[in-house]
């Protein structure tokens, strides 16, 4: 049984607050575990059984059940939450390539809510009663966590997750129900990392502008495609220069002299240098 998650509002920075409860926000891809009459079900956030690529989590709970969390890979070398590894192992369905992969690259499941236990919905619980629920659990295996949460503090949990290098937190409010939709009631905020790239061409379909960085010699390479951020200003701005610096063009792309240069934040670097998800902030002058 599929139930669709509750979703995060973004919040503008972080914010402590007595009423809220705040969490590391885990950098995986958001997973539905389900129990019904014994068997158990694994899908996305967008109703994706992915249950035969997580062996390692198809194990039973005492009572039927239904889960909310993340799944994530850890990188053995930093700690971190390592994001193309799970990304790796979503992808893989090939059964003996998966059975493998639960050995060299493990997955846990980062668990944070609680929505059916023995038959009942919880979902119009506080989410401080169903926390109590979650919490008095027995886990299946190493593979199961429940995700630690500070109560009122979130600049000072913030700060500490930016210094380690994490993506962000989650704020969410101590009486807030489960509802199947986006909610102020659950808050994001992203550590953002920032860097200056410049635009060396753009899409000619949907809109994006190539990005490009230089590399230890001074020569650029590419960096990525920004494809959120620009405003109408921004983009009429940049179509009243591009045309004058068109260095040639092919099928998908028009190519610029690398003149135009922007600042972006992201997610972070991915482990091939590109930017991961990159948002526009400001042409650089």
């Amino acid at each position: 049984m599929f139930i669709s998650p509750m979703l995060l509002e973004t919040a503008p920075g972080p914010f402590s607050h007595s009423d809220f409860i705040f969490e590391p926000k885990v950098d995986g891809h958001r997973l539905i575990y389900s129990q019904q009459s014994g068997n158990v079900r694994l899908y996305t956030r967008h109703n994706n059984d992915c249950t035969r690529q997580y062996p390692e989590l198809v194990l039973p709970f005492e009572h039927d059940i239904i889960l909310d969390g993340e799944v994530a890979c850890t990188d053995p070398e930093t700690g971190l939450d390592d994001f193309e590894a799970v990304m790796s192992r979503f992808s893989t369905r090939q059964h003996s390539k998966v059975q493998q992969l639960t050995k060299t690259l493990p997955v846990t499941f980062a668990i944070f809510d609680i929505l059916q236990y023995k038959g009942h919905d919880l979902c119009k619980l506080p989410l401080m009663d169903r926390k109590t629920i979650l919490h008095s659990l027995s886990l299946p295996s190493s593979s199961f966590g429940v995700i630690p949460h500070i109560e009122g503090a979130g600049e000072e949990l913030f700060a500490q997750i930016e210094s380690i290098g994490m993506e962000g937190i989650v704020g969410k409010r101590k009486d807030s129900q489960y509802v199947s939709s986006r909610s102020r009631e659950w808050q994001k905020i992203i550590s953002w990392s920032y860097a200056d790239v410049y635009i060396t061409g753009y899409k000619k379909g949907e809109f994006g502008w190539l990005a490009a960085m230089p590399d230890a010699s001074g020569k650029l390479r590419p960096a990525g495609i920004i494809e959120h951020g620009p405003s109408p200003k921004h983009k009429q701005a940049f179509r009243g220069v591009c045309q004058q610096i068109v260095t040639g063009e092919d099928k998908n792309h028009v190519y610029l002299e690398p003149r135009i240069q922007a600042r972006v934040k992201m997610r972070n670097w991915t482990k091939s240098g590109l930017l991961r998800t990159p948002v526009f902030m400001e042409f650089v002058i």
